[in-house]
């Protein structure tokens, strides 16, 4: 479970609503309220507070990092991916955000009796050159059979463990005025794929999901001695959202410039036709990163010499302005609020 983007934990925000809400079920103000009023207050601890997407925890003389993550995508098949592929990256990424290196998974399986087994069998598969990709192994797990008609198919809960380097400390709270900020490649990929597949929809230009893992990544930044502040992969809620969590945790205001965000054609066409707005469509194999800005030119120079950093870009500052407060700075020289969405654009993206 991607830690939550905001712990009142003293002061847990009114829910709107008595009962929880499919049409937010993931991201947004909805959910940000559901942790805040009742998950955290009944969990509250020391490790929870950090807001990020893995717990860092002290054992011997050693840090480790430790996630976990349930995924529901539908279709369970899409371009450029599937659900378990997915399953394993978006752990391994969890893991990666923290800074740790991705050792161990755990894998459970909740299957609607009738499953087919040759479906069953391909995810699997797909789990199993995931997990060697990214040099992990899934040493445990679970399965569970429940009612024809209850389970939608196949469910799969994941959870992961890394090992943190020494010294070193990735925090949304290490985000300071002044730091830059870094995408790893063109958004909204993954949203629009899940998209098109669903409901049918065929574009001129075939959008693949990009679905991959992004450990080697940070790896690399943090081999190449960027002091890098924080990292988080713009999975639900896309990168708009995450920009609100950090900014909102950090006590600083975000500017980011529209025309330096990487957008493809082909989503950005889509987005127009589906009345999407990119910024909040979900990536899944994508980080931000937040550095020192003195050192924003090394550290895209290390992501555009690495597979899956090739279109890194620089998008925006972090400044000492309204605390919270992301905005958009477009081509004309106007800004535009960047604000959390009540919901989400797109319900069980991964």
């Amino acid at each position: 479970m991607t830690s939550p983007d905001s712990f009142a934990l003293n002061c847990p925000l009114p829910l709107r609503h008595d009962t929880i809400q499919m049409a937010h079920g993931g991201g947004g103000r909805v959910m940000r309220e559901l942790l805040e009023g009742l998950t955290l207050p009944a969990f509250a601890n020391p490790a929870l507070e950090t807001r990020h997407d893995a717990a860092v925890l002290p054992l011997g003389g050693e840090r480790l990092a430790f996630t976990t993550d349930t995924f529901v995508v539908h279709p369970r098949f899409f371009p450029g991916g599937d659900i378990g592929e997915l399953a394993v990256y978006g752990t391994v990424n969890d893991l990666a955000m923290g800074g740790a290196e991705p050792l161990y998974l755990s894998c459970a399986f909740v299957l609607e009796e009738g499953y087919p087994l040759e479906e069953l069998q391909r995810v699997l598969a797909s789990m199993g050159a995931a997990a060697r990709r990214c040099g992990v192994q899934i040493v445990t797990g679970d399965t569970k059979v429940v009612d024809r008609g209850k389970g939608d198919g196949l469910y799969i809960n994941t959870a992961g463990i890394g090992r943190v380097r020494p010294g070193l400390e990735i925090s949304p709270r290490r985000v300071v005025p002044g730091d830059a900020v870094l995408v790893s490649g063109d958004l909204g990929r993954h949203g629009i794929a899940i998209m098109s597949m669903r409901e049918g929809l065929a574009f001129e230009e075939p959008i693949a999901s990009d679905c991959a893992p992004v450990h080697e990544l940070v790896a690399k930044l943090l081999d190449g001695g960027i002091e890098a502040h924080c990292f988080r992969d713009p999975t639900r809620g896309g990168l708009a959202s995450v920009l609100n969590e950090i900014a909102g945790e950090a006590g600083v205001s975000v500017t980011v410039e529209e025309g330096s965000v990487p957008v493809s054609g082909a989503v950005a066409a889509a987005c127009e036709i589906l009345g999407l707005d990119p910024l909040y469509v979900a990536c899944e194999g994508r980080l931000v990163a937040f550095v020192p800005g003195e050192q924003a030119e090394a550290a895209l120079a290390i992501l555009h010499s690495l597979p899956g950093g090739e279109g890194a870009a620089c998008i925006g500052t972090v400044g000492s302005g309204v605390p919270g407060r992301v905005t958009l700075r477009t081509a004309l020289g106007t800004e535009r609020l960047l604000d959390l969405l009540s919901g989400e654009q797109l319900p069980r993206i991964c």
